[in-house]
């Protein structure tokens, strides 16, 4: 039974997270659908990571099993023309090993949110940046970041209804600068708590205006406590960039 292996593209603004749910869309709903509409076959696909609602991804990475060897050409085509008229694309489809998992096999997840910095509201960027009129110290933001890098309890950083076992993850990278008018956070760690990457944003947001400094910043981290948190940065302009594995 040959596996395939996905890479997906999407805006979620219309859509209610990847996860499939009974009466709202998803982006996993689209996938699936298509799948059996080209290949008459009922599947459930795997995916690296599960967005959240309005969350977008430009390297979601999504595997499932197929009773007929297809080329994965006509797997990628068909798929396209199937997910029509929805915003979600697959931008490469190959043959993966019997073993990949694309949800345990990654080794990192590379996340970006943007931020339009500016009094202008936008017009063709609305729904994809978190518009942000007051100026904000990128500067600052970056050496805040850096604070957290490693090892940490992030039960500060974590949804309330976030399901994973431990609060404990490691940030790799967390990378803050500003392009013109843009200030873009670059993410990467093995995995993410949920809400993680808008909550740590949100919070450095607080930096960025000089209403928190640095310390702030990590003293928030170090509570262990979620009421410490800063804003939740909405998710129009968080991104899934890629899974690495």
């Amino acid at each position: 039974m040959p596996r395939y292996r996905l890479t997906v593209e999407y805006d979620g603004s219309p859509f209610r997270g990847w996860q499939r749910q009974a009466h709202n869309p998803s982006v996993q709903q689209v996938i699936e659908d298509a799948i059996t509409a080209f290949s008459g076959e009922t599947v459930t696909i795997q995916a690296a990571g599960r967005t959240d609602t309005g969350v977008h991804a430009l390297g979601q990475v999504v595997h499932f099993d197929l009773t007929r060897d297809w080329d994965p050409f006509r797997v990628r085509e068909a798929l396209n023309f199937h997910t029509k008229p929805h915003p979600v694309a697959i931008v490469e489809a190959e043959l993966a090993a019997p073993d990949f998992e694309a949800r345990f096999s990654a080794i990192g997840r590379r996340y970006e949110y943007r931020i339009l910095n500016r009094r202008a509201r936008p017009a063709i960027d609305a729904g994809h940046v978190w518009q942000v009129p007051m100026p904000l110290d990128a500067g600052l933001m970056h050496e805040a970041a850096q604070l957290i890098l490693g090892q940490h309890d992030f039960s500060t950083f974590r949804a309330a209804d976030c399901q994973a076992k431990s609060p404990i993850r490691t940030l790799d990278l967390f990378d803050v600068s500003r392009e013109g008018d843009r200030i873009i956070a670059r993410v990467h760690a093995r995995s993410f708590l949920h809400s993680q990457v808008r909550s740590m944003v949100g919070s450095l947001k607080l930096v960025g205006e000089g209403r928190w400094t640095p310390a702030d910043f990590r003293a928030a981290l170090d509570a262990a406590d979620r009421a410490r948190c800063g804003p939740l940065a909405p998710p129009d302009g968080l991104y899934l960039i890629a899974a690495d594995y």
